[in-house]
């Protein structure tokens, strides 16, 4: 494995890569973490932990260290997310990454970001992971608001594998539902997973200390997604 971290972009964003020694060249799919966080901080929980898990099932991995705090804006982080698929195309050569093979995988305020690079942003992903992804209207953070994505759905969206939890108080499991049936408006193939229990915030729900004990039904989703990327790209 080769692990760098590097600044990008104008805001001093920062990526992080873990380069897989499985696969390497033309037909090697990457995956781009977007931690979530309330846009004021960065899960840890939902960033390395999950790229080391897709870098476990043969892919590149990346995260997204992107602009958060009361000082940031939703436009730096934006241009953060842009800048991160940019320099992953970028050096697709170099680093042995599929150009076209790179899916993003956002949980809560980072799924909102990978959900607004997928339907508005210039530099899209191939793929999109949404983990109960704010979507629609909500307030985060220092009494922020933040633009819904899901009005600006349409045809040029990406592919999208979407899960979430029916009893998740912080962003309710509307926000995931919204945004599927804007895909299938759209006419863009999803795949979408609700799962009963679980609150908010769970990332791969495997067992840390200190957190939440998890539903053991929810950490299922990752195997899903692996296998939704797989039927995908191989």
């Amino acid at each position: 494995m080769n692990h760098f971290t590097q600044t990008i972009g104008v805001n001093g964003a920062r990526l992080t890569g873990f380069l897989s020694d499985a696969g390497r060249g033309a037909s090697t799919g990457s995956v781009l973490v977007v931690p979530g966080g309330g846009y004021m901080t960065l899960s840890p929980g939902e960033a390395e932990p999950v790229a080391l898990a897709y870098l476990a099932e043969g892919f590149h991995a990346f995260v997204l260290h992107y602009s958060v705090g009361a000082e940031a804006t939703f436009a730096q982080a934006l241009e953060d997310a842009e800048a991160a698929v940019a320099e992953i195309r970028l050096h697709a050569d170099e680093w042995g990454v599929a150009p076209r093979r790179l899916a993003m995988i956002g949980f809560s305020a980072g799924g909102h970001l990978a959900a607004s690079l997928g339907t508005v942003g210039t530099n899209r992903p191939d793929a999109l992971l949404l983990g109960y992804a704010i979507t629609t209207d909500i307030t985060l953070g220092a009494g922020r608001e933040y633009p819904p994505v899901v009005p600006h759905v349409g045809n040029g969206n990406p592919p999208t594998f979407l899960f979430a939890t029916g009893e998740d108080a912080v962003v309710p499991v509307r926000h995931t539902l919204a945004f599927a049936a804007a895909l299938d408006e759209a006419g863009v193939e999803f795949e979408l997973h609700v799962f009963r229990d679980g609150p908010h915030g769970l990332g791969l729900a495997r067992p840390r200390e200190g957190a939440t004990v998890a539903p053991p039904a929810f950490a299922e989703w990752f195997g899903l997604s692996v296998r939704w990327l797989r039927r995908r790209w191989c």
